[in-house]
């Protein structure tokens, strides 16, 4: 069937589209009222077609739809899957998992601390915090002045009457009041985590007047010691709100939202408004903004943004208008619970504000290009000798090595490490067990990586390296470019490093290439094939002591669970059982000396192998 006959099937009802490419990856992701009308108007363009939907259509073979009960929901789905899918020509969020939440858990006794990871459990969570400073800032204010738990106890009805745990140094120096032995009812604890959120959140008049309230009560009870440790908290309070610039003196809850655009470079920035000041400003670098307009990407700025955090205030200013405003405004009044305004201040003090905060997304953005047309002069020099040395159109600066490991074929695995312009950047290394090779063949387990690797990659839309090396020579090398064929990637630069005579192979040469043995290109490379190589060895050793434990130990008739592990608590290591005497294997609690010449019969049998 082709595009416009399956078109004709497409309901004029509300819901989500999805334009794919010949690999049914997913490369525009859109939500439309009318979903014929607003499919057709993409695979019948008039004559003022744009030039990125131009280049869009021409990659699109395939479409998919979802049908939504409203708008609203189609809108929702829309930024959802934007999220998940990250399409090449969605205007998206850079990724943001590594922006940290303060969380503020759903328990008789809540703990709040910092994370990385959102599980749906009922918890409360704040942010994403895109300046971590600030965050730390606030986490070490809530530290300082409310008396919150720091500790990880699980703590329950049931341990507090059992008087499980005891109270730590925190207790006794005041920041804490020691739940987890019952010294203060969940009630009481409960109201101090609420004067925490409501610091997070901003509310400093509404914080400061229950404190004093509580602070009053105290005193007309005489409780003169808590209400001293209340009068210091609104101190404390007070002091740290007193930073924060004041725009209004209004006691609403505010969000300031504006965007700078250049070419495919964005930035959104948002103000965070409470009780009239501005306790909080996040930056979101913007990808594939390529000739959008800034109205399209500050839309996508929205949902993306709302989509992340779970707090929506009462108002939203906008640095432009934005065509599916209608929708948001559903959206973020049904998430609230009530009517949420948004609006593009034009005048007064609103559009100062509002003024404001456009001038601080172009400041970032002009910082960020500006970072981008100097990036050359901070190239290290053995990147840069290395893209001279190889002839490399584009600086090396992210360097992905792959190597295998394994012993005549027994536990295949294989590494991946990442340099960044020159430096090891370890949180990026990963790990593989070889799946599909049987035997000791490296140029099919390179393959293998090799295919898993760039087959992520290019499912997540993520870029590709600037430069792949593999441990090993023209094998190594021609099992790599068979895979980069396979992709149809024929202009990815990949090198190999043999290691006997540090000789370099690239495609499409016979001879190797020498460099010269002084030159710090070359010893970017051996550091980089070192890593690879250490990294491998590390974790097949890791795996075949894991092994050996289990074949050795564990597959010997009559030595079960208990007794394996009273063995490995006596000696220590697998190495000691076996050098032990068949008396002192006998001497292990559970032991017997039947079940000890056992043990030591097999573990001679099965001696472990020189490591190489």
């Amino acid at each position: 069937m082709t595009i416009q006959e399956k078109l004709k099937f497409v309901p004029q009802k509300p819901g989500v589209y999805l334009l794919r490419d010949r690999q049914q990856k997913i490369l525009y992701v859109g939500k439309a009222k009318k979903l014929r009308n607003r499919l057709r108007s993409h695979f019948n363009p008039g004559k003022d077609e744009e030039p990125r939907h131009r280049r869009l259509m021409s990659r699109v073979v395939d479409f998919e739809t979802i049908l939504t009960d409203s708008e609203v929901e189609a809108l929702i789905m829309e930024a959802n899957f934007v999220k998940q899918h990250r399409p090449r020509y969605n205007v998206n969020l850079k990724d943001d998992k590594s922006f940290p939440y303060i969380r503020v858990t759903r328990e008789m006794i809540p703990r709040i601390f910092v994370t990385r990871k959102i599980i749906r459990d009922g918890s409360r969570y704040f942010g994403p915090y895109t300046d971590v400073g600030s965050m730390r800032q606030l986490m070490h204010a809530i530290k300082r002045i409310f008396p919150v738990r720091t500790c990880n106890l699980h703590i329950d009805e049931k341990s507090v009457v059992s008087k499980k745990h005891r109270v730590c140094l925190m207790y006794h120096i005041g920041r804490c009041r020691g739940p987890c032995q019952g010294l203060i009812s969940p009630e009481a604890y409960q109201w101090i985590v609420d004067q925490v959120v409501a610091f997070i959140e901003g509310k400093n008049d509404r914080l400061i007047h229950d404190l004093e309230a509580r602070m009053h009560t105290l005193a007309a009870e005489r409780k003169y010691e808590e209400a001293a440790a209340l009068r210091d908290q609104i101190h404390s309070v007070s002091t740290f709100y007193a930073r924060q610039k004041v725009v209004d003196g209004f006691e609403i809850e505010r969000d300031l939202l504006a965007v700078a655009v250049s070419g495919p470079a964005a930035v959104g920035v948002v103000f965070i408004v409470r009780d009239g000041k501005i306790i909080n400003r996040l930056q979101f670098p913007l990808e594939n903004a390529d000739e959008s307009t800034e109205a399209e990407v500050l839309s996508s700025l929205i949902k993306q943004y709302y989509l992340r955090t779970e707090f929506v205030p009462d108002e939203v200013f906008l640095s432009s208008p934005i065509e599916d405003e209608a929708g948001i405004v559903t959206w973020l009044s049904e998430r609230k619970g009530r009517g949420v305004i948004v609006t593009q201040p034009v005048r007064g003090k609103k559009a100062r504000l509002m003024d404001m905060c456009r001038k601080n997304a172009r400041l970032l953005l002009d910082e960020m290009l500006l970072q981008k047309e100097h990036v050359g002069y901070r190239i290290a020099p053995s990147v840069a000798a290395l893209q001279k040395d190889l002839g490399l159109e584009n600086p090396p600066i992210h360097i992905e090595a792959f190597d295998n490991s394994n012993i005549q074929g027994s536990d295949p695995v294989a590494s991946m490490v990442v340099f960044e312009n020159g430096r090891p950047k370890k949180s990026a290394y990963r790990k593989y067990k070889i799946k599909t090779v049987t035997g000791p063949d490296d140029f099919a387990s390179m393959a293998e990586i090799l295919e898993r690797r760039l087959s992520r990659l290019l499912k997540e839309g993520q870029p590709l390296p600037d430069l792949i090396l593999v441990d090993g020579g023209k094998g190594q090398l021609n099992a790599t470019v068979s895979v980069l064929k396979k992709f149809e990637l024929t202009d990815q630069p990949v090198i190999g490093l043999a290691k006997r005579l540090e000789e370099v192979f690239v495609p499409g040469f016979a001879d190797a290439q020498m460099l010269p043995k002084s030159s710090p290109s070359l010893y970017l490379l051996q550091r980089v094939r070192d890593e690879a190589h250490r990294f491998a060895i590390t974790f097949h050793r890791s795996l075949r002591r894991k092994r050996q434990v289990h074949s050795v130990l564990d597959d010997i008739p009559g030595i079960g669970e208990a007794r394996r592990r009273a063995l490995l608590k006596a000696f220590g290591s697998v190495n000691k059982i076996q050098r032990a005497t068949v008396d002192e294997i006998a001497s292990v609690r559970g032991m017997n000396r039947r079940a000890a010449e056992m043990v030591a019969d097999a573990l001679q049998k099965n001696k472990k192998e020189p490591v190489i």
